[in-house]
């Protein structure tokens, strides 16, 4: 009788361990972990920065404290280059001009660099100091966008136009607006 117990334990046990219930959602395409629709992302904007002799032609921005970064995060930072019609024209940093005056030549870069807890755009020039002019120093606006590592590793997103970046179909952007160099709301 016992034999005859442990025979049926044994059978319930094999039968229990084969069951399975219903298959869950499938998750992104090609995207390890876990299963969900979008990717997190964060976007603010830097306005009226100005490049001086005084801030060593650099400026830094402290992450706001409500976004969190982490390590294999990947920060992009584009230049409002120009309006068309209206249109804000963004650039993927870095970006150079190359001056090629009668009286005047070099190059101007717009780059910046990140750690975790700050973003520093800044200009390295290879023209005199005194030649740089207002348009390529003053007022200057950028856009911060800050994304994890495998939404920009997408061969499907293209990480140098920020609008596409903004409106990909598998990211949600927070837009925290313009913040001044405080972290208050410009706008």
């Amino acid at each position: 009788m016992k034999k005859l117990a442990n025979i049926f334990l044994l059978a319930a046990a094999l039968l229990i361990a084969a069951c399975e219930g219903p298959v869950g959602p499938i998750g992104p395409p090609g995207i390890p972990g876990e299963d969900g629709d979008s990717f997190l992302g964060t976007v603010f904007e830097m306005e009226n920065i100005n490049f001086t002799s005084s801030n060593g032609y650099s400026v830094i921005k402290n992450f706001p404290s409500n976004v969190e970064i982490y390590e294999d995060d990947v920060v992009l930072v584009y230049i409002l280059w120009e309006q068309d019609n209206g249109l804000d024209v963004w650039r993927l940093m870095p970006q150079t001009v190359f001056i090629d005056d009668e009286n005047l030549k070099g190059e101007i870069q717009y780059n910046f660099d990140y750690t975790l807890e700050n973003v520093r755009v800044f200009l390295e020039f290879t023209i005199p100091e005194n030649e740089l002019r207002p348009a390529e120093t003053d007022n200057q606006v950028f856009k911060v966008a800050i994304i994890p590592a495998l939404f920009a590793s997408q061969k499907s997103v293209d990480i140098s136009d920020i609008n596409s970046v903004i409106n990909a179909s598998n990211i949600q952007m927070k837009d925290l607006g313009a913040l001044d160099l405080n972290n208050k709301i410009l706008k």
